[in-house]
């Protein structure tokens, strides 16, 4: 049932490439809010001075635009919580902080990094859990002070409640946190710079998110958060605390999640390969969901109106580069001829073109473009099925040459030379005879006979329907190639 109050927000940091995991989770965001006619917020976690940039955040909304996703309330677009970058809110941070303070839900903790590492060894030795164990929780003012008189810096911690946190994870069901296993943690740095585990939450919380939707990794922060929101909400900075629901890890090679480090995880890959967001987007959204039981090709649109966060799967999901392949090819099977025409020209140019600008021939491409649209997996496939077209000589391919020229093929060249030298251009069927003629008087059906045609017209051993191709690249064209390819035999 729709649901207009739905808010949502997706919120990357921008390092770096975008990774197909954080698309993932964008998606089921997006689908999740425009399914149930809500809101779809984009904010930037860009805290981090040291990793994020600049680059990486013009990167990211290039990339969600390229995408197709539109967003309610961001960055660009405005909102009625402005600003959406947290480096433009850090007033609003440590104002928080000072509350929680205040309200005694957050202290000072004055331990060092070397006394906390000595703490944790002697506890995971002793068999118990070895996170904060609360050594400043309780100090006197006498106390702080001469930990301040030391020149000891500080750093804030959250209070967390001495009690089992329980909530129903939208994925995984009903799930609990004992206290031992759930301590005190940081939410301001000792320079005053607050943390994820502070600006994540209260964002959240101003924005009136109302379902956090997202990646499985995060789910051990889960009940820190539920703590926080409860705080907020009695200090008045929160509403409510918001629904969970954490999607399955996106598996890579050898079963492992799959890392920025992983070639297949940059969205940037798939860009430049040609693979249309549509496609991408298709499959990214099998990783964790399905459609039915037996449609796995549909549209934005289609799973849109099908989406909902009851049908994720808490299993992992496996990213298969061949079926995103196979689903893409699907999606340009069903564009409409004109937009994918205009969808490839990009790659018959430069830089991915290696033939001149003025040798590019829009007329003979538009003819030849029905015939490629059902043989290429990704646009950029379509630089090498068409290239005969637009270079001077066909490509050098010496594998291609020993594969095709085998036998007798100046024979069978020359019968074939003669036969399409008196066929009729204008029809591929006629073509197709003359080849299928000469084989026959050379003891070879069609499929040997045209292999070395093939090769000696386009350089390559498989490729667009070979009498079409010979029909648009014309006669004079085509017969100066065999008889370049007779030559090379001879000599």
């Amino acid at each position: 049932m729709a649901n207009a109050n739905v808010r949502v927000r997706f919120c990357p940091s921008p390092t770096g490439n975008p990774h197909v995991g954080l698309v993932r989770t964008a998606l089921f965001n997006w689908a999740f809010a425009r399914h149930h006619g809500g809101t779809f917020v984009f904010r930037i976690e860009d805290t981090d001075a040291a990793r994020d940039s600049e680059e990486s955040y013009v990167q990211l909304l290039d990339s969600l635009r390229w995408l197709g996703f539109t967003w309610d309330e961001g960055p660009e677009v405005g909102g009625p919580h402005a600003p959406y970058r947290q480096s433009q809110r850090m007033d609003i941070y440590a104002d928080v902080a000072r509350k929680l303070q205040d309200g005694g839900y957050a202290y000072h903790c004055y331990c060092t990094t070397e006394e906390l590492d000595t703490r944790r060894d002697a506890a995971r030795a002793a068999g118990k859990p070895s996170g904060y164990d609360g050594q400043c929780r309780d100090l006197t003012a006498e106390q702080k002070a001469a930990y301040e008189d030391e020149g000891r810096s500080s750093i804030v911690r959250f209070r967390m409640p001495d009690e089992t946190i329980t909530f129903t994870d939208l994925v995984r069901g009903e799930l609990s946190f004992t206290p031992e296993n759930v301590p005190d943690f940081g939410i301001v740095r000792a320079n005053g710079a607050p943390l994820y585990t502070l600006v994540n939450p209260v964002d959240d919380a101003l924005m009136e998110i109302t379902h956090v939707l997202r990646g499985e990794d995060l789910l051990s922060s889960t009940p820190r958060q539920i703590a926080l929101y409860k705080a907020l909400t009695e200090l008045g900075v929160a509403k409510a605390t918001p629904q969970f629901g954490h999607l399955p890890y996106v598996m890579g090679e050898g079963n492992k999640k799959l890392s920025k480090r992983d070639p297949e995880s940059s969205l940037n890959l798939y860009r430049e390969r040609g693979f249309l967001p549509e496609g991408l987007l298709n499959y990214l959204s099998l990783l964790g969901w399905s459609f039915s039981k037996d449609q796995d090709i549909f549209s934005i649109e289609e799973m849109v109106a099908k989406f909902d966060i009851d049908g994720v799967n808490a299993n992992p999901a496996r990213f298969d580069l061949k079926k995103a392949e196979a689903i893409n090819a699907d999606h340009i099977r069903r564009m409409d001829p004109k937009a994918f025409a205009d969808a490839c020209e990009p790659w018959l140019r430069a830089p991915h073109a290696d033939w001149a600008p003025e040798d590019f021939d829009a007329e003979a491409w538009a003819r030849i473009a029905p015939y490629a649209q059902t043989r290429v997996t990704v646009l950029s496939d379509i630089t090498a099925n068409v290239d005969f077209l637009f270079l001077k000589e066909p490509v050098d391919d010496q594998a291609s040459w020993d594969k095709a020229m085998k036998g007798e093929p100046a024979a069978l060249l020359t019968t074939a030379r003669g036969n399409l030298d008196a066929a009729d251009w204008s029809d591929p069927e006629s073509l197709k005879q003359a080849v299928l003629t000469a084989g026959e008087a050379h003891g070879l059906k069609l499929g040997k006979a045209q292999a070395p045609v093939r090769v000696a017209v386009t350089g390559r051993t498989v490729g667009l329907p070979l009498f079409e191709s010979l029909e648009i690249l014309g006669k004079e064209r085509s017969l100066a190639r065999i008889d370049a390819a007779l030559a090379k035999l001879a000599a």
